[in-house]
This record gives structure tokens, C-alpha cells and sequence, in this order.
């Protein structure tokens, strides 16, 4: 990572996206030594509309708590998409849940996309992980924070009796990421 990273986060209200950011923020900062500070907006979108969550991540100061021009994107859903992909870096990252984004918006940048909602209802067998498994798809697909510190985060997170579930969220969503990007 060279200078400024910015990660948005973004979907519908009550998809844990904002615990996503915290989470994201903690990894790079706690664990893994960086600068990073989190925003969210969640007024009336925390009753359904688009939502997101800010993360910028560097190695120096952050002198600007809001993302200006994103280098990663996770979109949940396609109100989202739409609303806030025009943002988005030439050449950044884009990652959109293939079940419920229809249009792709255009532009020059880099799409990951599989049914991350799906993953974590089917396969993790607990919808309410979907952030978790969008979190460690953005870290794969990112690199700006280390998988171990991203992990350390979510676990330092949740109750005792979800570690499991969340830990298996986390490494699906990265794994599948890895698989989808080469």
C-alpha cells in the first residue's frame, strides 16, 4: 500500500456494513500498525435504504476523515451500487453480490462478484455473517490490511459463542475472493 487507501462499504441499513468499517479500521490500526479512521452514513438508511461505511487506511496521517475518490467498493445491493459507484477509482475494486446486482455499472475498474448473501445463509447457514464474509472478501481482494489482523479484528468482535460461525464467515468470503480474482 503506497499513501491514502479508501474503502467504502456499502448496501442497505441492518447489514451489519458499519460494523464491517469498525472492523476493517481495527484490523489496519490495532493489528497491523497503519493509521485508519472509519465514517459511517446511517441516518434514515438504517431502516433499509443505501448505507455505506468509510474506511481510509495509510501508512502516514490521514489529514481527511472522508473517502473522495474509492479504491475498493463492496456493493450489497443494487440501490447502493448505483448510488455509489460513481465514486469509485479508475482501476479500484469493485465487489457486488452477484444475486442481487443486476446492472453493472460501467467504468474502468476491476468486478469480483459471487453470491455473498446466499454464502453466508447456505453455507455458513446464518444470513445475519454477510457482512463478515463481504469483510474478508474486500481483504483478500484488497491487501491493504493482513488476513491475521483482519481475523484477530472480527474475533476481538463478537460473543464467545458466535467466534466459530463468524470465523468460518470470514474465511469463506476470503477464500472465495481469492478463487473469483485469479
Amino acid at each position: 500500500m503506497a499513501g491514502r487507501y479508501e474503502i467504502r462499504f456499502s448496501g442497505a441499513g441492518g447489514q451489519g456494513l458499519i460494523l464491517a468499517g469498525v472492523i476493517m479500521a481495527e484490523a489496519a490500526s490495532i493489528y497491523d500498525g497503519k493509521q485508519a479512521v472509519q465514517s459511517q452514513s446511517y441516518g434514515p438508511e438504517a431502516r433499509g435504504g443505501a448505507s455505506k461505511s468509510e474506511v481510509i487506511i495509510s501508512d502516514d496521517t490521514i489529514d481527511y476523515p472522508k473517502a473522495t475518490k474509492v479504491d475498493a467498493l463492496l456493493a450489497l445491493t443494487q440501490e447502493a451500487c448505483d448510488k455509489y459507484s460513481h465514486d469509485l477509482k479508475e482501476g479500484g475494486v469493485l465487489l457486488i453480490d452477484s444475486d442481487l446486482i443486476t446492472r453493472e455499472p460501467a467504468g474502468s475498474f476491476k468486478v469480483t462478484k459471487f453470491n455473498i448473501t446466499n454464502t453466508a445463509k447456505n453455507e455458513v447457514g446464518r444470513e445475519i455473517v454477510t457482512n463478515i464474509v463481504a469483510l474478508g472478501a474486500m481483504v483478500a481482494l484488497t491487501g491493504v490490511v493482513s488476513k491475521e489482523a483482519a481475523e484477530k479484528a472480527v474475533l476481538s468482535r463478537v460473543p464467545e459463542a458466535f467466534l466459530e460461525l463468524n470465523k468460518k464467515a470470514f474465511n469463506l468470503g476470503y477464500d472465495k475472493a481469492m478463487a473469483a480474482k485469479k
